[in-house]
């Protein structure tokens, strides 16, 4: 009986102690777990981008993209002659035409006698894509007159290498709010006979200079 009575004093206490502590004596769970060993990303808030600009220098006969001060793309042109000249200023470009057709101007000298050309023609001097500058009368177009580029060539319209011109109607398609998947593109550079009109979300800025 001495030994039980001895052994259950310390075991009674070593209770009471335990039956005693604080609940804030339990493990803490840890502000911030790790999920699954990974470690969990914060979300940055959205930080804007620049917008798309572009600048076509009429003396270096060259047209550059840029987004805020980062040269996007740079393109060799044709512009307008002297007695045709493309105007000077800043535009804003909200409407581009995939496959267009061509009418000769009313009352120009220069297109007396030339007959209207639908898409995808082969007279067609409209290649691949038109982006209007300032709607109706200038844009930016595909040439197979490739030889012009580099001189002042035009009727006053800025005139590019048709795959390149495809290739600047994209990004601007894709800054100015009308992205399209490459099956969209797919589609209309082989079918040049379906003229295909888009608006832009969000117009882009065009600076003329000399």
């Amino acid at each position: 009986m001495s030994i039980s009575r001895g052994i259950l004093g310390p075991l009674a206490l070593l209770m009471a102690s335990l039956a005693a502590a604080p609940i804030s004596a339990q493990v803490e769970v840890p502000r911030a777990a790790p999920v699954a060993g990974k470690e969990v990303a914060v979300e940055s808030p959205d930080v804007p981008t620049a917008p798309l600009t572009m600048h076509a220098d009429l003396s270096a006969r060259m047209l550059t993209a840029k987004q805020g001060d980062n040269v996007l793309r740079t393109y060799a042109i044709a512009v307008g002659q002297d007695r045709y000249p493309t105007p000077i200023g800043t535009f804003t470009i909200r409407r581009i035409v995939w496959n267009p057709s061509w009418k000769p101007p009313p009352g120009a000298a220069w297109a007396r006698g030339k007959a209207a050309k639908g898409p995808g023609d082969s007279g067609n001097p409209m290649k691949v894509v038109k982006i209007f500058f300032h709607d109706p009368d200038y844009y930016i177009h595909g040439t197979d007159d490739v030889e012009s580029l580099g001189s002042a060539a035009s009727h006053g319209c800025l005139r590019m290498d048709p795959d390149e011109v495809a290739d600047l109607a994209k990004l601007i398609m894709e800054h100015g709010g009308e992205p399209r998947g490459d099956n969209w593109f797919w589609r209309i550079i082989h079918l040049r006979r379906e003229e295909k009109e888009v608006t832009l979300d969000n117009p882009v800025s065009l600076t003329i200079s000399r």
